[in-house]
């Protein structure tokens, strides 16, 4: 396949989105779903963003670039959520003030232990399916294996639904966690400028260890840096020069749709898709819970009936039969697929990015599904992934975000030390 056919493709491809969410797609709602899905499938791919390389990176590079640009995200986001938010009533968002209990914090361990093997998370393995296809859909069964199996625990345990911790806010909504505004009404402002401050100081504290763990790995001699964000130096040091030498140093297609974007950049662009979000849809940004649906959908396939997963999950049947682009989450799943796969043949990278990792050994195939089941199980314990544990609670301010933060990063350590002397 050469460039120039990736590069029309890239088009058709542009074309076939706008016309299946205009056309197909039953509301426009679902339609705005789509879009959300694939600008946050570009960003995350032209940014070399992604949520498990927090840890992955900085346990086997030393870089915790991409740590500290995350943190710049949470505060952003949260910062422009209170536009949202303020002076409104919280309880008519659906927030996802989770709770704290041992679920979080073994969900926490399992999730960061599984996504050391996947290379990737909830969000990561929608856009690595356009690149990284083998490994990508062992983990993705897997996964949604994982969260079928997790439904039933999630929906009857107490020690997953209740909360040790509650604020007004989370009571009222149902999910009895800890929401910050709650902490601060003193302040003025309904306790979001409180809110906005507390969560700035953790995202600082979090910067400070990072710094100081990369700055240990360099005197120690074991820093090596990570290959993408040596590219992204090496684009921002040639752009950098060729303005001071007053030439052109790509064309007017590279500067727009080729060059990759810096970690910082992406951090910005998915803060505002973030809050439009949840402007628009009163909500935030989920991807964990639909893969246990793909899977008892692939159960009915095979004969299985809706009676027969509805017992087995403890929820309604509804979701199992409800067609596939009318839940809006699956809309927004795929889209994020496709704005990673728009990026790589508008980039004219395709060919050569997918082809680096079509052979997998059994030996890794097996990691890749014990990474998925662990991720996917790990989600209904915590009640989300990295994303819905993660993301999207501190973007809402909630407290167990922060709680997830430390497992999941206790939970890489753990699973990268595994890797490490599995040799893999």
């Amino acid at each position: 396949m050469s460039k120039r056919i990736e590069m029309y493709l890239s088009l058709i491809l542009i074309v076939l989105i706008l016309l299946f969410g205009r056309f197909y797609l039953s509301t426009d709602m679902l339609f705005f779903r789509l879009i959300v899905g694939v600008s946050l499938g570009y960003v995350l791919t032209r940014a070399y963003m992604g949520f498990a390389g927090s840890v992955n990176r900085a346990y086997n590079t030393g870089s915790t670039r991409l740590m500290r640009t995350l943190m710049l995200m949470f505060f952003l986001t949260s910062l422009f959520s209170t536009a949202v938010l303020f002076n409104d009533d919280a309880t008519k968002f659906d927030l996802w003030v989770n709770p704290i209990n041992l679920g979080l914090i073994l969900g926490g361990i399992l999730f960061g232990f599984g996504m050391s093997f996947s290379c990737c998370c909830a969000s990561g393995v929608l856009t690595d399916l356009a690149s990284s296809f083998p490994r990508a859909m062992i983990t993705l069964l897997f996964f949604c294996l994982g969260v079928f199996i997790g439904f039933p625990i999630q929906n009857t345990q107490s020690w997953i639904t209740e909360s040790w911790f509650s604020t007004e806010t989370g009571t009222k909504i149902g999910t009895k966690g800890v929401y910050f505004p709650d902490l601060f009404k003193f302040d003025g402002m309904q306790g979001y400028l409180g809110a906005v401050i507390f969560t700035g100081i953790l995202c600082l504290i979090v910067v400070y260890i990072s710094n100081l763990y990369e700055n240990k790995r360099k005197t120690s001699g074991t820093y090596v840096g990570f290959l993408s964000e040596k590219v992204q130096d090496f684009e921002s040091k040639k752009e950098l020069e060729s303005r001071e030498k007053n030439i052109e140093y790509t064309g007017y297609y590279d500067r727009l749709f080729v060059k990759p974007w810096d970690l910082k950049t992406g951090a910005f662009i998915i803060s505002g898709i973030f809050v439009l979000l949840m402007g628009i849809t009163k909500a935030g940004w989920g991807a964990s819970t639909p893969y246990g649906l793909w899977f008892g959908k692939l159960l009915m396939v095979f004969g299985v009936t809706t009676d027969s997963i509805s017992s087995f999950t403890e929820m309604s049947a509804k979701p199992f039969v409800l067609p596939f682009f009318e839940h809006p989450i699956n809309v927004q799943n795929v889209g994020i697929f496709l704005g990673a796969l728009l990026y790589l043949l508008s980039a004219k990278i395709f060919k050569k990015t997918v082809s680096l990792e079509w052979r997998i050994s059994p030996k890794l195939g097996m990691f890749y599904a014990l990474g998925g089941l662990c991720m996917g199980f790990g989600t209904r314990l915590a009640n989300g992934c990295n994303v819905g544990a993660l993301y999207t609670p501190i973007a809402n301010f909630s407290l167990s975000g922060w709680i997830f933060l430390i497992f999941l990063v206790l939970g890489g350590v753990i699973g990268n030390t595994v890797a490490k002397r599995a040799n893999i």
